[in-house]
């Protein structure tokens, strides 16, 4: 055998090892089927010690008051604003700075005017990742749908390269549009066209152009992590980043339950 046939031999059983190794590396994307419940959604939901101190005086769900003459504790940490604006909260512009001054002092006043758990509407991108209640995640080839047990909260995210049309950035909705792709075993979402009432990070309000980037993954064996960046150049001095995460529900543990009120609870003070 020719040293030339010789060292080209080499190269493509090199070529060769580096292609199968790559595709071993790549695999299959990880599947995130299943029941999940929050862990600290409070605290993470905020990010920092300071949201750590506060929910500790914010009672967890009690099942007992479904479907009962007693409204539900709320399934957010809501603020009322009278200690002002948290440090480690997003930071606002000028313009949206005092748009929230106007929530905050509906909220004082008490008002559920800015409140969607009292008006039993969905919390919006991406509030609703909080999921206190619990979620579903159902996984194929190009799309990943969740269902949310509070409200009814719906998201599907699209995984099959398509891009939102015109008709449905005119249209935004609570969810938003999501699509995504995969790097590795990281899921990364970007979510467009969220309703500009639904405010985020308990209730700060946001323009038309406030998008959402999500890299969701599964951080150890049955613990979903969720590492979220809204991004709003007209409502946000910078881009404001947290973790959610969630463990994984076995059975029998792994149903969920409706719990709307689609009759709103607007009277309920």
């Amino acid at each position: 055998m020719s040293k030339t046939v010789t060292v080209f031999s080499s190269a493509l059983l090199c070529l060769l090892f580096v292609s199968t190794a790559s595709l071993r590396a790549q695999g299959p994307p990880p599947d995130f089927t299943g029941v999940y419940s929050p862990i600290d959604p409070f605290g993470q939901a905020r990010g920092g010690r300071a949201a750590g101190a506060q929910q500790a005086a914010v009672p967890p769900p009690a099942a007992e008051t479904r479907g009962g003459a007693v409204p539900p504790p709320r399934p957010v940490l809501v603020l009322d604003g009278r200690a002002g604006r948290p440090d480690n909260a997003p930071k606002l512009t000028p313009e949206y700075l005092a748009k929230w001054e106007v929530i905050r002092k509906s909220r004082m006043a008490g008002s559920d005017d800015f409140d969607p758990n009292v008006r039993c509407i969905p919390a919006g991108m991406p509030n609703m990742m909080s999921m206190t209640y619990g979620m579903e995640i159902q996984q194929t080839n190009d799309r990943i749908t969740i269902y949310g047990e509070l409200n009814d909260v719906y998201r599907r995210i699209y995984l099959d390269g398509r891009k939102p049309s015109p008709k449905v950035l005119d249209d935004p909705t609570f969810a938003g549009y999501s699509t995504g792709h995969w790097e590795g075993d990281t899921l990364v979402v970007d979510t467009v066209a969220i309703r500009e009432d639904a405010l985020f990070d308990t209730f700060s309000p946001h323009s038309d152009q406030f998008t959402v980037r999500e890299r969701i993954r599964l951080a150890s064996p049955g613990v979903l992590e969720d590492q979220i960046t809204d991004m709003d150049p007209k409502a946000l001095v910078e881009p404001f980043h947290s973790v959610r995460t969630y463990r994984k529900a076995a059975p029998p543990n792994d149903e969920l339950r409706e719990f709307s009120c689609a009759e709103g609870l607007a009277s309920v003070k």
